[in-house]
């Protein structure tokens, strides 16, 4: 069996990418109960356990030896949720001992099993470095640093051995594996006593931009502590010819280390080792500042009574306040300026190649990038401290000149993609002017600058870019014309009411053809019509008094008068 590829396998689909042990400790057990019923390897029933063990009698199938490496995962991932649970409890570590010692006993068990004649070379040597392995990891938990050591030279050997052997494509894993165990060797050494191997870690984390796994707090915690240490030699700063005392433990920690994490950031092989740097570097740097601004609040009453004093002089902390905050917004610069570089690229491919289902990258990404770049540039103007320091606001002037002549750049590029050649012209014109203010200021400022893209290779591209976009504009009106001549104008009339007029319409012969309306449009009818009796106006009708009178008459007399016989 492949034993480093099984388990790698099985920890990136089950949970380990995301640092879940606990999904992973549940797929080992599934795992288990799924092998053990396959292999009719039942530990009793419901009722009663009845233990077995895996000999060499029974080794007829690789999955009885899968079983085993199951449960040595198992119990591992275990300890490692308990080693997650252990920060806030620390009594869980007991129980993460037991687990990893457990693990060990699986693994040796494996190693022996390993050792038949029905076993082949290579799972032989891969059980051997996974028992080195996890006896490495019980013996680093104990502290034991030189039996950890040694257990964990016995894996890499093995895994080199074994990279050697077998293809590029094979030994990507064993590389991989060697990779992560290296920091650990180098951490037992530097306990045991070798100083050289501090600096080695050091740049192992600065170059993967932050340890994984076990040995992740204990490194963080090394370097911190051997920092502190330097910082204790440390009481002051100079920054643009004024000399400010350090107090801050914090601040002292992070301005030791902020060259060696600008070095790293300039060595990263990659742009997401490179980006995860710059984050880490930020948020050093704004637990510095959050730790000066504490300091801050109690002093806010004498800061003012020098500020008084000294004539509008910043205080000490104040002054270091402002350097911490020019570094944090320096840094976000620079990333964004990293990001930007890396679009533009992105962007170049894109025009060469285009790739279909991925979303490319647009101008408006980076046009947002140096509105970023702008806001910061702005902050760092009004920094308290640096208001009469004219070197420093001039050079700020001219680096936002640059920026600002990039963003008018890629607007007008944006302009280009839509086709509206009048506004992209304009803003190529503004682009060159920018870009001439920023030559001719540049002066006594040429080394600060140095930093920035040169504007001379934005001018000759803009340059290019403006031919290019009066050819298109040209084509573009061109095409507009013939666009509309007669011949080809579609009006949407349909082909029975258009016999008079020629018009290439290759809808003609399509399944859609346009022949006539229908349904048909309403058209009007006459209606059934109304007859009037206008003759009922002129009528005279026969006058009715006496008819009214009689009426008058009746009643209870004429009654009686009726009955008698008298009549009228």
């Amino acid at each position: 069996i492949a034993v480093l590829q099984i388990v790698k396998e099985s920890q990136q689909q089950h949970g380990l990418r995301h640092g879940d042990f606990q999904r992973y400790r549940g797929y080992c057990s599934r795992r288990l109960r799924r092998l053990r019923k396959t292999l009719n390897f039942k530990m009793g029933n419901r009722h009663k356990f009845t233990g077995k063990k895996v000999t060499e009698e029974i080794l007829s199938d690789n999955r009885y030896l899968l079983l085993i490496l199951m449960d040595a995962e198992r119990a591992w991932s275990y300890a490692m949720q308990l080693k997650q649970e252990a920060n806030t409890e620390p009594r869980k570590r007991f129980h993460l001992l037991s687990r990893l010692r457990k693990a060990v006993k699986h693994a040796e068990e494996l190693e022996r099993l390993c050792e038949s004649n029905r076993v082949d070379a290579k799972t032989k040597l891969e059980a051997q470095a996974y028992m080195a392995y996890l006896t490495g990891m019980l013996r680093f938990e104990h502290q034991e640093w030189k039996a950890a050591m040694e257990a964990f030279n016995k894996c890499k050997t093995i895994y080199e051995k074994l990279a050697n052997a077998f293809t590029e494509e094979q030994a990507v894993l064993y590389n991989q594996r060697v990779e992560e165990i290296s920091p650990n060797i180098r951490y037992c050494a530097y306990n045991i006593g070798d100083q050289s191997a501090m600096n080695e870690l050091m740049q192992m984390r600065l170059r993967s931009g932050g340890t994984e796994g076990l040995l992740a707090e204990k490194l963080e915690a090394l370097i911190t502590q051997t920092r502190a240490k330097q910082a204790a030699t440390m009481s002051e700063v100079e920054w643009r010819g004024r000399t400010v005392p350090v107090k801050i433990d914090k601040v002292r920690i992070f301005l030791l280390g902020l060259a060696d994490n600008e070095a790293a950031i300039v060595q990263a092989e990659n742009e997401e080792t490179k980006e995860r740097l710059f984050e880490s570097l930020l948020s050093e740097c704004r637990d510095a500042i959050q730790a000066v601004r504490e300091d801050l609040k109690p002093d806010q009453k004498q800061r003012e009574h020098s500020l008084e004093n000294d004539s509008g002089k910043v205080s000490n902390i104040q002054y270091l306040h402002s350097y911490l905050t020019y570094i944090k917004l320096s840094t976000a610069i620079k990333r964004n300026e990293s990001m930007a570089k890396s679009l533009q690229k992105a962007l170049l491919q894109q025009q060469r190649s285009e790739e279909d289902g991925k979303r490319t990258p647009r101008p408006q990404d980076l046009i947002r990038l140096y509105d970023i770049i702008l806001q910061n540039l702005v902050e760092l103007t009004q920094l308290p401290g640096l208001e009469e320091d004219k070197n420093f606001q001039k050079e700020i002037g001219l680096k936002t000149l640059v920026y600002k002549a990039y963003r008018c750049f890629f607007i007008a590029q944006s302009y280009v993609l839509v086709k509206k050649w009048s506004e992209a012209l304009v803003l190529y014109e503004r682009v060159l002017k920018y870009a001439r203010e920023v030559q001719s200021g540049a002066g006594a400022y040429t080394n600060s600058l140095k930093e920035l893209p040169d504007v001379q290779d934005l001018i000759t591209q803009v340059n290019a870019e403006k031919y290019s976009l009066q050819a298109a504009a040209i084509l573009d009106a061109n095409d507009t014309h013939e666009a509309e001549s007669p011949s080809q104008v579609k009006d949407g009339k349909p082909l029975s009411e258009r016999f008079e007029t020629f018009c290439l319409d290759p809808s003609l012969v399509s399944k859609q053809v346009s022949l006539v309306h229908f349904p048909p449009g309403f058209q009007p009818i006459p209606c059934k019509p109304l007859f009037f009796d206008l003759a009922l106006n002129h009528v005279a009708f026969p006058p009715l008094e006496d008819k009214v009178e009689q009426k008058a008459k009746s009643g209870l007399t004429g009654y009686i008068k009726g009955i008698f016989g008298f009549k009228s």
